[in-house]
């Protein structure tokens, strides 16, 4: 497999909460073989690990985008569920700054407002929590840092914080006074009002004089509570004329959810306030921005909250001297209807020029304007002209490309866009984020629902016929939320499913992939690929028409058979392809599960299996298939057509349960899963296809269970795992068949809730993949794995010792010194190798018992009983059966 970008570009660096750090991991054996103790203990060395990300770039929602107004080229951005970035100017890339954040604390990945310091610029702050209503438990936090993101400390709210709630678009919230960089303003939801930190973040109090809390709810009669929420108290605003430098600003404005009372002012440093005379109704006020040259404030409003709608709203222009207000809403509307306005900024090397963008525009595209002369005339992005010969002409400002991005078209052909249709791709939407660069005004980043653009020719736009030139910008911000995860054998480094764009077959994890097309997925929920065939792989997901649909390939993904839609499913649920590829079974949410022979033209109902069991195949024997659902183990002997309960009682009946076939085995098959609410939770193990499991003694909790390349010497796969183990969650490896385990991440590297998926690489001894809830696709590197050494005739080596020898690997049997591996037949030494699909390859000096399957003259063979030396098929009666 390749691996072509740099490493300084893909390694991850990531700061810790202080001062909850524990020791940094102890350093890695120069071995890549653990030891350890047996029946699941402990082992007694740790990997190195690398952490990085498969590229995608961006994926999800950007709603900030904050520039430091002192320090040039300092620039941070705010993700709703992917964490906090910092672009790092070197290497064009932005860095993951909360990477941090465990399992337990996973609400800290949504990013509701970030603040930079303009005096003290290795400050920045972060509000951080996920949601306010049930659907998160825990309430929000203020974490501080004072290098840059390197390291953080937390201080705890004492309400929560919705990063991914409506109105996360609208701020920012959080604000440092500019005057005296350690007070703080934070405006929050709920009802909790306007706080307030004196001593650079450490604490905050509720700014009792503060007369607004908000009443804006997105949807007060819906019953949905995500919908119910109190917008509260929205941004902060500051006016530093009159105030000494090192004394708290007097003048301070603050925006409400309020479409009454949108804005209040204090004249002495938010003692007292009092409502903005004059201030426009109607409208919520997204966000504000002050020139102190021209003397004016700035406000972009909208009728709804957003971030995904908004069909109104106005531009405002007040007078902080003379306390005038001016409409300078643009008024061109070229599709016959009106919107609310998100994004706003104002060039502070050239204050005369702002610009202001929609919030929603969803057909034909958004808009942008620009205005040189502070809002008194405005020049969009893109417009209309109707010439007199007749017809309609597009005006374009902007060249666009996404050659680096392919998928940002959205399964669609790239093209200029045209009068009367949606282009591809598209200049975006939800801009809520539009930020020129305080010390150049060629630089504009803005953020959209799935990336962020940026333009290096900005002022090309005010030439006549003058074109800006768009690019992505979000390489390193990976926010997508990964469903499943499978890593075939080959070419193919990795195939995944995922919400909002479908999945990627990534062919090399360092260059952004084209998304899954003919069919397009909008969203994709599970992949697969045949245990001994890895170029035929399946996926299963939602259609562009929103059809629950699956899509087969053989030939790892250059072209797709579509299925029939799954009529009534309320989910595209999980696939499973068998070992040889030449069955699939689908089990969508809703429906009966069915089975396709033909490559998944036609699909046929399985006999025994519930409508939303959980299906996966084993990776060697095409007859059989498993499946899961509330508690019982089904397993199918014909290739998915009938299926028969072989186990219940055992296994969790509550909480979501992973499991998965061990490559080049048959009938070895691990689960983890369960539920901390109660009931079972933790990891199993079944040689049996599933009649029989045995639990896996350290683990109070598992979510997650894959495979990888073994260790070199290794008779199996090395076992990954998500879990808890003694009371420590982690990322956790056996290279020994589950005999003794190790964790792999350390406190610094945890990316939240990582409970859907793990894998490891088939090619790369020790790597992993990590599917998160926001952080993308997280590759793991053992950078401490080393190549076994070579044979010495004067070393001594005990049982267990690995070595190289004629292009071989050779695992010592028992003590032995100056015996050559491979000069006796059944000397102490076994040469070990494997099929790239995992299967051992029978060697005449390695030792197979009852069960073992092994590749031989191109067929695969199981032992029936201890063996050493026989060839397979080449005796009549000898230890070796054909399968197949």
């Amino acid at each position: 497999m390749r691996f072509r970008r740099s490493a300084v570009g893909l390694v991850v660096t990531a700061g810790v909460v202080l001062p909850l750090a524990i020791a940094a991991p102890a350093t890695a054996a120069p071995s890549p073989q653990a030891s350890g103790t047996a029946d699941g203990g402990e082992a007694a060395s740790t990997p190195s690990y690398e952490w990085s990300n498969a590229a995608i770039s961006g994926g999800g929602y950007v709603p900030g985008i904050v520039y430091n107004q002192t320090e040039p080229g300092l620039v941070y951005a705010r993700t709703d569920i992917g964490g906090a970035y910092r672009l790092d100017r070197t290497t064009d890339e932005w860095v993951p700054l909360l990477d941090h954040v465990g399992w337990d604390d996973w609400n800290r990945l949504g990013v509701l407002s970030l603040a930079t310091d303009p005096v003290d610029t290795s400050r920045v702050y972060v509000a951080t929590g996920m949601y306010t209503n049930e659907w998160d438990p825990s309430n929000g936090a203020i974490l501080r840092s004072d290098d840059y993101g390197a390291t953080w400390q937390a201080s705890a709210l004492p309400f929560k914080v919705g990063g991914n709630m409506p109105g996360r678009g609208i701020g920012e919230r959080l604000q440092i006074d500019p005057n005296d960089d350690d007070v703080l303003y934070y405006g929050a939801e709920s009802g909790q009002g306007l706080w307030r930190s004196t001593d650079a973040g450490a604490t905050f109090t509720k700014v009792d004089s503060f007369p607004n809390v908000g009443d804006f709810v997105p949807d007060a009669g819906s019953g949905n509570s995500y919908l119910m929420q109190n917008l509260g108290v929205l941004w902060t605003a500051f006016d530093r004329a009159g105030t000494d430098a090192g004394g708290p600003t007097r003048t301070i404005f603050t925006a409400v959810a309020d479409t009454d009372d949108i804005l209040y002012r204090s004249d002495d440093a938010g003692v007292t306030w009092a409502p903005v005379a004059g201030a426009p109704k109607g409208f919520l006020p997204h966000h504000g921005v002050i020139d102190e040259d021209g003397r004016f404030l700035y406000l972009t409003t909208s009728n709804t909250s957003g971030p995904y709608d908004g069909s109104d709203g106005e531009v405002w222009r007040y007078g902080l001297d003379d306390g005038t207000w001016t409409n300078i809403t643009p008024d061109y509307r070229p599709v016959g209807v009106d919107f609310g306005f998100g994004g706003l900024t104002v060039d502070k090397s050239d204050p005369d020029t702002i610009m202001v963008a929609s919030q929603i525009q969803w057909w034909p595209d958004i808009l942008i304007f620009r205005s040189t002369d502070r809002g008194a005339t405005w020049s969009p992005i893109w417009e209309y002209a109707y010439p007199a010969e007749g017809g309609t002409t597009l005006t374009a400002r902007y060249e666009q490309s996404v050659d680096e991005v392919p998928w940002l078209t959205f399964g669609k052909d790239a093209g200029a866009p045209v009068p009367w249709s949606e282009p591809a791709p598209k200049l975006g939407w939800m801009v809520s984020a539009l930020e020129i660069d305080p010390f150049d005004s060629d630089e504009l980043m803005y953020g959209t629902g799935a990336t962020i653009y940026r333009s290096e020719d900005l002022t090309a736009w005010d030439q006549p016929g003058g074109t800006i030139h768009l690019t992505p910008e979000a390489f390193g911000i990976e926010e997508t939320a990964i469903q499943d995860l499978v890593a075939p054998a080959g070419d193919v480094d990795l195939v995944s499913a995922m919400l909002d764009l479908g999945g990627f077959v990534h062919d090399d994890l360092g260059t952004v992939a084209q998304s899954f097309r003919s069919p397009y997925f909008g969203g994709g929920t599970s992949v697969d690929a045949a245990g001994l065939a890895p170029d035929v792989l399946v996926r299963a997901g939602t259609d562009g028409s929103g059809a629950r649909v699956v899509a087969a390939s053989t030939d790892s993904g250059a072209t797709w058979t579509t299925s029939p839609a799954a009529d009534g499913a309320t989910g595209s649920g999980t696939v499973t392809v068998n070992a040889d590829g030449s069955s699939i079974v689908w089990a969508p949410d809703g429906v009966a599960v069915r089975r396709s022979t033909d490559g998944g033209t036609t699909f046929a109902d399985v006999v025994g299996l519930p409508a939303g069991a959980r299906v996966e195949s084993d990776r060697v024997d095409p007859s059989l298939v498993y499946a899961f659902a509330g508690g019982v183990f089904s397993r199918s002997t014909d290739g998915g057509a009938t299926f028969a309960a072989v186990s219940s009682g055992t296994l969790p009946a509550e909480g979501p349960v992973r499991f998965g076939a061990t490559p080049g085995t048959i009938g070895d098959v691990w689960l983890a899963g369960g539920s901390d609410e109660g009931g079972v939770y933790g990891l199993w193990h079944s040689t049996d296809g599933g009649a029989t499991w045995t639990a896996t003694s350290g683990f109070a909790e598992a979510d997650t269970v894959g495979f990888g390349k073994a260790a070199p010497g290794a008779t199996g796969p090395v076992i990954y795992t998500a879990a808890s183990r003694e009371g420590v969650r982690g990322v956790y490896r056996s290279v020994d068949g589950g005999a003794t385990w190790v964790r792999i991440n350390d406190d610094q590297h945890q990316f939240g809730w990582i409970g859907a998926d793990i894998e490891g690489d088939p090619d790369v001894f020790g790597r992993v993949y990590l599917a998160t809830n926001g952080r993308g696709i997280v590759v793991g590197d053992d950078a401490s794995a080393v190549a076994p050494q070579a044979w010495s005739a004067k070393a001594v080596y005990d049982e267990g010792d690995v070595v190289a020898s004629g292009d071989a690997v050779w695992v010592a049997t028992w003590w032995t010194q100056n015996q050559k591996p491979g000069a006796k037949k059944n000397g102490p030494w076994q040469e070990v190798a494997a099929t790239p699909t995992g299967v051992a390859v029978w060697t005449a000096s390695r030792i197979f018992d009852t069960g073992d399957v092994v590749s031989a003259g191109g067929s695969l063979w199981r032992a029936a009983w201890w063996t050493r030396g026989d060839e397979p098929g080449a005796k009549k009666n000898g230890p070796w059966e054909r399968l197949g």
